[in-house]
């Protein structure tokens, strides 16, 4: 063993210690670990920053912000009003719910842009039901992972894999060759899920969204802009675009309140909407040009001042002049120059029409107006405290653009018509340029945290095959199993996989193992089939540490999880797919038996 393998495998032990034990926060370590393969002269500064610019990093970084346009359209919100629905109020049947949709969902396209697109809904959902985030999180990463079993061409691994049985000239593998073997690991991996699900920690996590802080029921009234696109159109159709954030309490039309206006009524220019919505929506009702808030629009030229008008919330505070008066009697538009466009109150009575309201200690007002008269507002002893508001406008009329933009990326990656991590930049970019998620945003959806370490773990795998190391362990693996029973042999490629691919990728793993498998079943007279494809599935489905799928590098953070969780619930599951793959690779290339009938003769 040379000196650099010595260097290498003491870098690797003490980066893995590092991040087991958690003394360091995961991108610190990453790049520790870079720092030390330079200055040992193990790697190149070209080799030791090429993670930056490796497929996993891009194709990360580009989910996330494919994603982020998801949820700023309201896809995600419409998905987890859908999984709300049906999701129940336990773990239990979340978890049965939620992970055979994420496997369906992984088997035609990547697993770790359906981990970041559930990750917000599944978020939202153990709140709403206050769940604990951490018990539902890793049972739908694992899902994500299980269910590109179901397919050829969910996972580079296989199709890797399938090159190899091609190079041999055995015949090549089909997209559903290894359904069968997919479909057992994706039951087994729910019926692990549903039974140990009581082990997983239970934390609250830390996404770093704060709807929490959110109201609802805001009151506002909005009126409908003439020759808009709502004009003619069923209140209905309001409602569904908007979501059930969104009560109607009155429609005035005329200047009059009208009782016999429904759903199904259209609207028509001029109308004005009594309306509670939530934060959110309220934002998205402000952004949309069919709609404009009614005070906005009655008293907007009276407000004055440098920069672009915004929505602010102001508190009405103890012992305030305003206490007991109402809206109208303020002439708050002349007074101050801002609209009161929205008004919230804990009880929520309040007068149908916002400016009879007469305001009470503790309202919150939502305020329109421009930033230099702001100043005014804050400082004015009837107001507790002047803050900015909490919406977040949801594009929604943009949503099918940006489900089209999805399908367009999953399609141009799964027919390799573009390399994957181009097909998902393309995404990203098309997400940004349609106006689905401005550019801002765009940039505050990616984690930088898991980008730098993602980028700092993957020189490991370059120091691991350049020194080596690798060859030296897959070298000491073919003498040590050579003279084993095929599913002996069947099983150490799957665990030697699943042990390397927490380094190397799923891919690079399968293409230093495959030869050895390869090797292996010539040696015993038997096709390559099976053993390559374990050792594939052991690359791409065995959960030890976080950092072995990127899709558990997500929700690493959010769920508030340390390694030794992986470890803990990981372990016996990845046991387990391994015993079935094997089982099952067996009978369908190996003409072994289904059902087993003890371990005799394997």
């Amino acid at each position: 063993m040379s000196w650099q393998q010595v260097a290498f495998l003491l870098i690797l032990a003490g980066t893995l210690y590092l991040f087991v034990s958690e003394r360091l926060r995961v991108d610190v370590t990453a790049m520790l670990s870079l720092l030390a393969l330079v200055l040992t002269g193990i790697l190149d500064s070209k080799q030791a920053l090429s993670g930056f610019a490796s497929e996993p990093a891009i194709i990360v970084a580009a989910v996330f912000i494919i994603s982020g346009g998801l949820a700023a359209t309201g896809i995600t919100e419409r998905i987890g009003q859908w999984i709300g629905r049906i999701g129940g109020h336990s773990e239990t049947r979340a978890i049965s719910v939620v992970m055979p949709v994420v496997a369906a969902l992984s088997s035609f396209t990547h697993h770790v842009m359906v981990t970041a697109m559930m990750l917000p809904i599944l978020s939202r959902f153990a709140r709403q039901r206050k769940l604990s985030v951490s018990r539902l999180l890793m049972p739908m990463s694992f899902a994500a992972s299980l269910g590109t079993t179901l397919t050829l061409v969910s996972a580079p691994a296989f199709l890797l894999a399938n090159n190899l049985i091609q190079r041999t000239g055995a015949e090549s593998l089909g997209i559903f060759s290894i359904t069968p073997i997919g479909i057992a690991l994706v039951l087994i991996g729910l019926v692990y899920m549903l039974l140990t699900h009581w082990l997983l920690p239970k934390r609250g996590g830390d996404s770093g969204d704060d709807e929490y802080l959110r109201l609802d029921r805001y009151r506002t009234e909005l009126l409908v802009v003439e020759g808009s696109r709502w004009s003619t159109r069923p209140l209905s159709e309001l409602r569904r675009a908007l979501g059930d954030k969104f009560g109607l309490v009155g429609w005035m039309r005329d200047g009059k309140l009208r009782k016999d206006l429904s759903e199904s009524s259209p609207m028509i220019s001029g109308d004005v909407l009594l309306v509670e919505a939530s934060a959110d929506t309220l934002a998205s009702l402000h952004d949309d040009p069919g709609l404009d808030l009614n005070a906005v629009a009655r008293f907007g030229d009276t407000v004055t001042g440098d920069g672009d008008a915004q929505l602010v919330q102001a508190v009405v505070a103890p012992g305030s002049e305003f206490i007991g008066h109402s809206i109208r009697e303020l002439d708050f538009s002349r007074r101050f120059h801002a609209v009161i466009a929205g008004l919230w109150r804990r009880d929520a009575t309040i007068a149908p029409r916002i400016a009879d309201a007469r305001l009470r200690e503790g309202d919150l007002l939502v305020l329109w107006g421009k930033p230099a008269r702001f100043a005014e507002l804050a400082a004015h002893h009837g107001f507790l405290m002047l803050v900015p508001f909490a919406g977040e406008a949801k594009r929604r009329v943009r949503a099918p653009i940006a489900l089209m933009v999805m399908g367009a990326t999953i399609l141009a990656a799964a027919t390799e018509w573009l390399p994957v991590p181009l097909a998902f930049l393309l995404g990203a970019v098309a997400m940004v340029a349609t106006r689905c998620v401005d550019i801002e945003q765009a940039y505050r959806e990616v984690d930088v945290r898991i980008f730098v370490m993602i980028a700092g773990v993957i020189p490991l795998g370059i120091a691991m095959e350049q020194t080596g190391t690798a060859a030296l362990l897959a070298q000491g693996l073919l003498q040590v199993v050579a003279t084993w029973s095929p599913l002996m042999i069947l099983l150490v490629m799957f665990s030697a996989a699943g042990l390397l691919s927490q380094i190397l990728s799923d891919a690079a793993t399968t293409v230093l193992l495959g030869p050895i498998a390869i090797s292996l079943a010539q040696s015993l007279g038997l096709p390559p089939t099976p053993f390559v494809v374990c050792t594939a599935l052991g690359a791409v489905v065995t959960f030890l540490l976080p950092i072995g799928h990127h899709g558990n590098l997500l929700i690493l953070g959010p769920g508030q999880y340390r390694f030794s969780d992986f470890i803990r619930i990981g372990l016996p599951l990845s046991i387990l797919l391994a015993i079935t793959s094997a089982w099952i690779a067996r009978w369908l290339w190996l003409g072994g038996p289904l059902m087993p009938g003890g371990f005799g003769g394997i």
